[in-house]
């Protein structure tokens, strides 16, 4: 199941600001967030999230139809007491590293790491973060009527799913996962979790992030 996540516009302008003077995209800055709630309710300070990219690197594939998408391990050290702007550039320092290398398959990177295997979760990480830059928009065709039939939404690829797309003025979404683990509550307050911490992070990048109070 889902649940749906609003980042207002205000909070949306915040964001912008606080990604440009740190160097940023505004995916990096919400991905420094969910691994510090993770974090928080984790208990640990090494992590690895699950993003998918979209592989189009060269030019010559840019145009072709396909599904090209590879998912990239990001492991994100929220070790010691990082302030929001250290642990943004950590983010962006690992973000960038991973798309350097993004040609690698993930089942050549599972098998390199040899994780221990298990049929009730995915090797290296639980917990994914899609961030579509085009999702939405028109698609006119001559002499035809195209609308959306809707999504349907049957399962979740990860225990956690953030997914996640700039809508004209405000970040939207959905918080998916996996209701054999979660109880819908336990979701909603998981939300709340990520944009109390955002709200947090644009008033004080200078603040501990691990010290953010994010209960209400």
């Amino acid at each position: 199941a889902n649940v749906p996540v609003v980042i207002d516009a205000e909070l949306t302008r915040d964001l912008k600001r606080l990604s440009r003077q740190h160097g940023t995209t505004l995916f990096m800055t919400v991905l420094t967030a969910w691994a510090a709630v993770l974090s928080r309710l984790s208990g640990q300070d090494d992590l690895v999230i699950g993003v998918p990219s979209a592989n189009r690197g060269r030019r010559e594939i840019e145009d072709l139809i396909g599904f090209f998408v590879n998912t990239l391990a990001l492991r994100l050290d929220l070790s010691g007491t990082p302030s929001v702007a250290e642990l943004l550039d950590r983010t962006r320092r690992t973000a960038l590293a991973a798309q350097e290398h993004q040609d690698l398959p993930f089942e050549q990177v599972v098998e390199i790491a040899k994780p221990p295997r298990a049929l009730d979760h995915t090797p290296l990480f639980q917990v994914g973060l899609a961030w579509e830059n085009d999702a939405g928009g028109s698609f006119d065709l001559p002499g035809l009527s195209v609308e959306a039939a809707g999504e349907g939404f049957d399962q979740v690829k990860f225990d956690l799913e953030l997914n996640l797309c700039e809508h004209d003025e405000i970040i939207a979404g959905t918080l998916g996962y996996a209701s054999a683990l979660f109880d819908e509550a336990t979701i909603a307050r998981q939300r709340g979790y990520l944009l109390t911490l955002l709200r947090a992070m644009v008033a004080d990048a200078g603040q501990p992030i691990g010290r953010i109070d994010i209960l209400p």
